[in-house]
């Protein structure tokens, strides 16, 4: 009961703080950039946008939720493509509403595909692939995205060039080596010893290779088959949601160039990591509007208007999906019950004497 109490005031407390973030959202970029804005002239910037440019980034939400489903699909063989729809929704929808959503959101997750016949091992196992699949695209994003503003000759000198080339290409390479040694045994077993020197280093006292060999001894016969299907949905998933950003930018006059729009959604998915507020909510928009204002020189209202824009489509709309989708899965599998036990006991009755 306490930790029951304590999880809802926790939760209180984070979407109070995510809701003050917003709504101080104004201040806060003033403070960050210097630059006065008011509700009033965002209002304004919202009224820009037409019905069909809203119609299209619906659009491009679907299709990403859609993608993401043979994320899932490809984690656990046997999924089809609308319980993955479901599983993604009702997922993220307890992860938008609780600080360290995530684990509750695979806590539903695990009592969905149990209902749906799966077994518990295969469950974790799509837990286990799907979450590292998410961690090292994300991991990758912002090293994409200082490649954009380096190709696009976004830094302002030499120096700085050369050491965010070194950045980039290493965070590359850490993601590949992660990749290829969930694929491949003798780089497996390099990684292991690699970690294990590490942990000597810094005097942990245990294993990482134990514990990296048994992630990987789970994990490998999915990764080494499903690999492909895994990083298209990936691949797909993201593009999508930079699709609705990029949407978003033109249709409010915020648009800075096609390197920047990379980075800034870049940025935008390293902040939902921000465990403070469920998903990073309120942080995330803080941080694309100040990159979008002190980076690329877009005004200040239409900075906030897409930070908030994009911050719906990706957050805030999850919520009464995925709760629309829990509610549908709990229903059908309470008619579900009644059925089967409507039919045992039409079963019994009919029954020789």
């Amino acid at each position: 009961m306490k930790n029951k109490w304590l999880q809802i005031t926790l939760s209180v407390l984070s979407l109070g703080l995510a809701v003050l973030l917003v709504v101080f959202l104004p201040q806060i970029v003033r403070a960050l950039t210097g630059k006065p804005v008011s509700w009033a002239e965002i209002g304004a910037v919202f009224g820009s946008l037409g019905l069909g440019e809203v119609a299209m980034m619906a659009a491009l939400w679907l299709l990403s939720l859609l993608a993401y489903t043979f994320v899932l699909t490809n984690s656990l063989p046997g999924l089809n493509n609308l319980q993955g729809l479901t599983l993604n929704a009702a997922g993220s929808a307890v992860s938008n509403l609780l600080p360290f959503g995530g684990a509750v959101g695979v806590a539903v997750s695990f009592a969905m595909t149990k209902g749906w016949g799966f077994g518990s091992r295969s469950i974790v196992v799509m837990a286990l692939v799907s979450g590292i699949w998410n961690t090292l695209f994300r991991f990758a994003l912002p090293a994409v995205g200082i490649i954009a503003l380096l190709i696009a000759g976004e830094v302002p000198n030499g120096t700085v060039a050369n050491a965010a080339w070194t950045g980039a290409i290493s965070i590359l390479v850490l993601c590949l080596i992660m990749a290829v040694a969930l694929y491949w045994e003798r780089a497996a077993v390099l990684l292991g010893r690699a970690l294990d020197g590490i942990t000597r280093l810094l005097r942990l006292r245990f294993h990482a290779s134990e514990a990296f060999h048994r992630l990987r001894a789970d994990t490998a016969g999915v990764v080494r088959s499903r690999w492909l299907g895994l990083s298209l949905g990936m691949v797909f998933f993201l593009g999508f949601q930079w699709s609705i950003m990029a949407v978003c930018m033109q249709a409010i006059g915020a648009w800075p160039g096609l390197a920047q729009s990379i980075a800034v959604f870049a940025l935008s998915r390293v902040l939902t990591s921000a465990v403070i507020t469920p998903s990073g909510a309120g942080i995330m928009e803080g941080g694309v509007a100040a990159l979008l204002i002190s980076a690329f020189g877009v005004p200040d209202a239409p900075a906030i208007a897409t930070a908030l824009v994009f911050g719906f489509w990706t957050y805030t709309i999850e919520i009464p999906f995925g709760g629309l989708a829990l509610g549908a899965w709990a229903f059908l599998r309470r008619r579900n019950g009644r059925n089967a036990a409507a039919e045992s006991t039409s079963a019994i009755s009919k029954a020789p004497q």
